[in-house]
């Protein structure tokens, strides 16, 4: 299976990208219908980028992310939690990474890994930051190979229905 990772639109491709977050994340047609606003939103956002992972064609993963912006709501939510425990100045200089999904089907062979190496390793700022849901779970184990540490646990955002962790790395991505 040759996968093939690349610059992706993904304003042009955002039903395609959903798909796969819909799959790898388990969400209903009116999340993906509240999202694909979202995503098409941040994709204006100044720095915001995104990478595809194909097979055949096909859309098997993406990430996306952008310079953080203390002004976006994900920052306002995560700052008063990173502040509490001594990291509040990870959210100057940091690329987020705001979404990275793989299918299901596709997922430990490297994809999530080689898509987030890719587009941190094009990032100007000195240290990447994200959130995901704070459990044990692969991404998180992928995250840590990363060099990712936990910056804040149990974050409630508002509409979401479990605690995530903030987790930040230097950049670049530690490689294994």
């Amino acid at each position: 299976m040759d996968v093939v990772i690349g610059p992706l639109d993904l304003s042009a491709h955002v039903d395609e990208a959903l798909a796969v977050q819909a799959v790898a994340f388990g969400l209903g047609p009116d999340e993906v219908a509240v999202r694909r606003q979202i995503v098409l939103r941040h994709m204006q956002y100044p720095g915001a980028r995104a990478l595809g992972a194909t097979v055949g064609g096909r859309l098997v993963g993406f990430v996306y992310g952008m310079p953080n912006d203390r002004a976006h709501w994900w920052s306002t939510v995560v700052e008063p939690y990173l502040r509490a425990r001594g990291h509040g100045d990870w959210l100057d200089g940091s690329f987020v990474i705001t979404e990275l999904h793989v299918h299901p089907g596709h997922q430990n062979l490297g994809i999530g890994r080689a898509l987030i190496t890719t587009i941190t390793d094009g990032a100007t700022e000195t240290r990447s930051i994200l959130s995901a849901i704070d459990t044990d779970s692969p991404a998180r184990g992928l995250y840590h190979s990363l060099g990712y540490q936990d910056l804040a646990r149990q974050v409630l955002f508002p509409s979401a229905p479990k605690p995530y962790a903030v987790m930040g790395a230097p950049l670049p991505l530690r490689r294994k």
